[in-house]
Protein backbone atom coordinates (compact mmCIF):
# COMPACT_ATOMS: atom_id res chain seq x y z
CA UNK A 1 0.00 0.00 0.00
CA UNK A 2 1.55 3.26 -1.19
CA UNK A 3 2.91 5.65 2.12
CA UNK A 4 -0.14 8.02 1.00
CA UNK A 5 -2.63 5.55 1.39
CA UNK A 6 -1.45 5.48 4.91
CA UNK A 7 -3.08 8.52 6.82
CA UNK A 8 -1.83 7.83 10.22
CA UNK A 9 1.97 7.65 9.20
CA UNK A 10 1.35 9.93 5.90
CA UNK A 11 -0.18 12.90 7.83
CA UNK A 12 2.37 13.82 10.50
CA UNK A 13 5.09 13.19 7.74
CA UNK A 14 3.13 15.94 5.44
CA UNK A 15 2.07 17.97 8.56
CA UNK A 16 5.41 18.21 10.17
CA UNK A 17 7.60 17.58 7.16
CA UNK A 18 5.64 20.63 4.91
CA UNK A 19 5.99 22.57 7.97
CA UNK A 20 9.85 22.43 9.36
CA UNK A 21 10.90 22.76 5.67
CA UNK A 22 9.73 26.16 5.04
CA UNK A 23 10.45 27.33 9.08
CA UNK A 24 13.78 26.67 8.80
CA UNK A 25 14.90 30.14 6.88
CA UNK A 26 13.02 31.80 9.63
CA UNK A 27 14.81 29.55 12.16
CA UNK A 28 18.60 30.49 10.58
CA UNK A 29 17.28 34.44 10.51
CA UNK A 30 18.62 36.88 12.97
CA UNK A 31 14.83 39.48 11.99
CA UNK A 32 11.71 38.74 13.04
CA UNK A 33 9.43 36.33 12.18
CA UNK A 34 6.88 39.20 11.55
CA UNK A 35 9.51 40.60 8.41
CA UNK A 36 9.31 40.17 5.27
CA UNK A 37 10.92 37.90 3.86
CA UNK A 38 10.43 35.47 7.09
CA UNK A 39 6.39 35.77 7.15
CA UNK A 40 5.74 34.49 4.07
CA UNK A 41 8.26 31.34 4.62
CA UNK A 42 6.00 31.37 8.52
CA UNK A 43 2.83 31.60 6.32
CA UNK A 44 2.96 29.21 3.91
CA UNK A 45 4.84 26.29 6.39
CA UNK A 46 1.54 27.04 8.78
CA UNK A 47 -0.35 26.30 6.13
CA UNK A 48 0.94 22.61 6.81
CA UNK A 49 -2.91 21.45 8.58
CA UNK A 50 -5.04 22.72 5.78
CA UNK A 51 -2.11 20.72 2.67
CA UNK A 52 -1.84 17.56 4.88
CA UNK A 53 -5.64 17.68 6.06
CA UNK A 54 -7.31 18.24 3.00
CA UNK A 55 -4.49 16.71 0.63
CA UNK A 56 -5.30 13.48 2.32
CA UNK A 57 -8.52 13.72 2.59
CA UNK A 58 -8.63 14.60 -1.30
CA UNK A 59 -6.66 11.79 -1.94
CA UNK A 60 -7.83 8.93 0.39
CA UNK A 61 -11.74 9.73 0.69
CA UNK A 62 -11.99 11.74 -2.17
CA UNK A 63 -15.28 14.49 -2.69
CA UNK A 64 -16.98 12.39 0.14
CA UNK A 65 -14.18 12.84 2.56
CA UNK A 66 -13.82 16.44 1.51
CA UNK A 67 -17.91 17.04 1.95
CA UNK A 68 -17.78 15.77 5.48
CA UNK A 69 -14.76 17.67 6.33
CA UNK A 70 -16.41 21.33 5.58
CA UNK A 71 -19.93 19.95 7.28
CA UNK A 72 -18.25 19.68 10.43
CA UNK A 73 -16.05 22.64 10.10
CA UNK A 74 -19.98 24.78 9.57
CA UNK A 75 -22.23 22.54 11.11
CA UNK A 76 -23.37 24.59 14.21
CA UNK A 77 -25.99 22.60 14.86
CA UNK A 78 -23.93 19.50 15.72
CA UNK A 79 -23.58 21.04 18.85
CA UNK A 80 -25.35 20.78 21.66
CA UNK A 81 -26.65 23.34 23.88
CA UNK A 82 -24.12 23.14 27.00
CA UNK A 83 -21.68 22.01 25.39
CA UNK A 84 -21.66 25.71 23.68
CA UNK A 85 -21.48 26.85 27.18
CA UNK A 86 -18.18 24.91 27.97
CA UNK A 87 -16.84 25.63 25.04
CA UNK A 88 -17.10 29.19 25.03
CA UNK A 89 -16.85 29.33 29.11
CA UNK A 90 -13.97 26.69 29.85
CA UNK A 91 -10.95 27.99 29.79
CA UNK A 92 -12.37 31.51 31.45
CA UNK A 93 -13.48 29.51 34.31
CA UNK A 94 -10.33 27.38 34.36
CA UNK A 95 -7.56 30.31 34.39
CA UNK A 96 -9.50 31.98 36.60
CA UNK A 97 -9.34 29.10 39.26
CA UNK A 98 -6.34 28.89 38.87
CA UNK A 99 -5.33 32.09 39.34
CA UNK A 100 -6.66 32.21 42.74
CA UNK A 101 -5.25 28.95 43.59
CA UNK A 102 -1.93 30.46 42.44
CA UNK A 103 -2.67 33.40 45.01
CA UNK A 104 -4.08 30.94 47.58
CA UNK A 105 -0.22 28.72 47.56
CA UNK A 106 1.62 32.29 47.20
CA UNK A 107 2.91 30.80 43.54
CA UNK A 108 2.12 34.09 41.85
CA UNK A 109 1.21 37.41 43.64
CA UNK A 110 -0.39 39.09 40.86
CA UNK A 111 -1.19 35.81 38.45
CA UNK A 112 -3.49 37.85 36.18
CA UNK A 113 -3.28 41.58 34.68
CA UNK A 114 -6.39 41.69 32.72
CA UNK A 115 -6.80 44.12 29.98
CA UNK A 116 -10.13 45.58 29.95
CA UNK A 117 -9.34 48.37 27.54
CA UNK A 118 -9.24 45.65 25.21
CA UNK A 119 -13.19 46.02 24.44
CA UNK A 120 -12.82 50.05 24.03
CA UNK A 121 -9.63 50.00 21.17
CA UNK A 122 -10.99 47.95 18.31
CA UNK A 123 -7.35 47.76 16.64
CA UNK A 124 -6.05 45.48 19.22
CA UNK A 125 -9.11 43.97 19.60
CA UNK A 126 -9.43 42.83 16.33
CA UNK A 127 -5.60 41.71 16.17
CA UNK A 128 -5.99 39.55 18.90
CA UNK A 129 -9.14 37.88 17.82
CA UNK A 130 -7.57 37.32 14.10
CA UNK A 131 -4.35 35.17 16.06
CA UNK A 132 -7.28 33.55 18.27
CA UNK A 133 -9.05 32.48 15.95
CA UNK A 134 -7.65 31.94 12.07
CA UNK A 135 -4.25 29.92 13.59
CA UNK A 136 -6.69 27.19 15.50
CA UNK A 137 -8.98 27.53 11.22
CA UNK A 138 -6.14 26.57 9.58
CA UNK A 139 -4.94 23.55 12.33
CA UNK A 140 -8.17 22.25 13.35
CA UNK A 141 -9.76 21.06 9.87
CA UNK A 142 -6.42 18.97 9.53
CA UNK A 143 -5.01 18.00 12.62
CA UNK A 144 -8.39 17.15 13.98
CA UNK A 145 -11.16 16.72 11.25
CA UNK A 146 -8.60 14.45 9.39
CA UNK A 147 -5.71 13.01 11.64
CA UNK A 148 -7.63 13.03 14.90
CA UNK A 149 -10.47 11.21 12.79
CA UNK A 150 -8.43 8.69 11.61
CA UNK A 151 -6.44 7.69 14.52
CA UNK A 152 -9.88 7.19 16.55
CA UNK A 153 -10.86 4.70 13.95
CA UNK A 154 -7.98 2.81 15.05
CA UNK A 155 -7.33 3.56 18.54
CA UNK A 156 -9.31 4.51 21.81
CA UNK A 157 -9.51 8.45 22.58
CA UNK A 158 -6.97 7.84 25.08
CA UNK A 159 -4.40 6.50 22.63
CA UNK A 160 -5.75 8.70 19.70
CA UNK A 161 -5.21 12.06 21.72
CA UNK A 162 -1.89 10.92 22.90
CA UNK A 163 -0.46 10.97 19.44
CA UNK A 164 -2.47 13.44 17.99
CA UNK A 165 -0.84 15.23 20.81
CA UNK A 166 2.58 14.52 20.30
CA UNK A 167 2.54 15.37 16.69
CA UNK A 168 0.60 18.20 17.71
CA UNK A 169 3.44 19.42 20.19
CA UNK A 170 6.03 18.96 17.49
CA UNK A 171 4.57 21.39 14.91
CA UNK A 172 4.80 24.04 17.82
CA UNK A 173 8.40 23.48 19.07
CA UNK A 174 10.08 25.97 16.63
CA UNK A 175 7.71 28.69 17.86
CA UNK A 176 10.11 29.20 20.90
CA UNK A 177 12.47 29.82 19.09
CA UNK A 178 11.20 32.10 15.87
CA UNK A 179 12.70 35.54 16.54
CA UNK A 180 10.16 38.07 17.84
CA UNK A 181 7.14 35.23 17.41
CA UNK A 182 6.02 36.69 20.74
CA UNK A 183 6.90 40.34 21.18
CA UNK A 184 3.73 41.40 21.38
CA UNK A 185 2.23 38.82 23.68
CA UNK A 186 2.24 38.09 27.40
CA UNK A 187 2.93 34.72 26.63
CA UNK A 188 6.40 33.54 26.69
CA UNK A 189 6.22 29.70 26.34
CA UNK A 190 9.09 27.44 27.03
CA UNK A 191 9.78 23.61 26.38
CA UNK A 192 10.10 21.83 28.98
CA UNK A 193 6.26 22.90 30.42
CA UNK A 194 4.90 23.78 26.58
CA UNK A 195 4.93 20.83 25.59
CA UNK A 196 3.25 18.56 28.06
CA UNK A 197 0.92 21.28 28.25
CA UNK A 198 0.25 20.86 24.58
CA UNK A 199 -0.87 16.93 24.89
CA UNK A 200 -2.90 18.00 27.64
CA UNK A 201 -5.05 20.26 26.18
CA UNK A 202 -5.25 17.46 23.16
CA UNK A 203 -7.15 15.00 25.80
CA UNK A 204 -9.38 18.51 26.54
CA UNK A 205 -9.65 18.96 22.59
CA UNK A 206 -10.88 15.01 22.41
CA UNK A 207 -12.96 14.90 24.67
CA UNK A 208 -15.17 18.34 22.92
CA UNK A 209 -14.61 17.08 19.68
CA UNK A 210 -16.32 13.60 20.83
CA UNK A 211 -19.14 15.14 22.51
CA UNK A 212 -20.08 17.68 19.95
CA UNK A 213 -20.44 15.16 17.33
CA UNK A 214 -17.25 15.03 15.78
CA UNK A 215 -17.56 19.04 14.91
CA UNK A 216 -14.65 20.70 13.44
CA UNK A 217 -16.04 24.17 14.33
CA UNK A 218 -16.58 23.05 18.51
CA UNK A 219 -12.68 22.39 18.65
CA UNK A 220 -11.67 25.16 16.70
CA UNK A 221 -13.85 27.93 18.84
CA UNK A 222 -12.38 25.89 22.23
CA UNK A 223 -9.13 26.34 20.98
CA UNK A 224 -9.47 30.15 19.77
CA UNK A 225 -10.69 30.85 23.15
CA UNK A 226 -8.00 29.04 25.01
CA UNK A 227 -5.88 31.84 23.06
CA UNK A 228 -8.09 34.89 23.62
CA UNK A 229 -8.90 33.67 27.23
CA UNK A 230 -5.21 34.02 28.00
CA UNK A 231 -3.98 36.97 26.11
CA UNK A 232 -7.41 38.55 27.48
CA UNK A 233 -6.38 37.87 31.08
CA UNK A 234 -2.80 38.70 30.43
CA UNK A 235 -1.82 35.06 32.68
CA UNK A 236 1.76 36.17 34.39
CA UNK A 237 4.29 34.27 33.19
CA UNK A 238 5.55 32.75 36.09
CA UNK A 239 1.95 30.77 36.27
CA UNK A 240 2.40 29.04 33.07
CA UNK A 241 4.46 26.41 34.78
CA UNK A 242 2.08 26.20 37.51
CA UNK A 243 -0.75 25.78 35.05
CA UNK A 244 1.24 23.05 33.94
CA UNK A 245 -0.33 20.86 37.21
CA UNK A 246 -3.54 21.87 36.80
CA UNK A 247 -3.75 20.81 33.14
CA UNK A 248 -1.93 17.37 34.14
CA UNK A 249 -4.96 16.77 36.90
CA UNK A 250 -7.19 17.28 33.85
CA UNK A 251 -5.79 15.06 32.20
CA UNK A 252 -5.93 12.68 34.87
CA UNK A 253 -9.25 12.63 35.35
CA UNK A 254 -10.05 12.51 31.52
CA UNK A 255 -7.83 8.86 31.96
CA UNK A 256 -9.88 8.32 34.77
CA UNK A 257 -13.05 8.15 32.44
CA UNK A 258 -12.03 7.16 30.13
CA UNK A 259 -10.53 3.58 31.53
CA UNK A 260 -14.22 3.39 32.90
CA UNK A 261 -15.49 2.46 30.23
CA UNK A 262 -17.87 5.75 29.79
CA UNK A 263 -16.31 6.66 26.36
CA UNK A 264 -14.25 3.59 24.95
CA UNK A 265 -15.64 5.13 21.63
CA UNK A 266 -15.92 8.44 20.29
CA UNK A 267 -20.07 9.58 19.35
CA UNK A 268 -21.23 9.85 16.01
CA UNK A 269 -23.89 12.54 14.98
Amino acid sequence: MPLIRRPLIAFPLVYLGWAYIFWIPVLLSDSSVWAFPNLIWFLIGGASPVVAGLGLAAVNGGKEQLEDLWRRLTDWRRIPGRWWLIIVLFWLAYDLAMAGLAMLLGVAGEPLDTNWQLFVNPGPLLFLLVLSFVFPAVEEVGLRGFYLEALQQRFSPLVGGLVNGVVWALWHAPFVFFPGYYANTTFHPELYWWMPMIICHTLLIVLVYNRTGRSILAVLIFHAMMNFTGEWLRISPEMYPFMLFGNLALAALLVMFWKSGRQSLPNTC
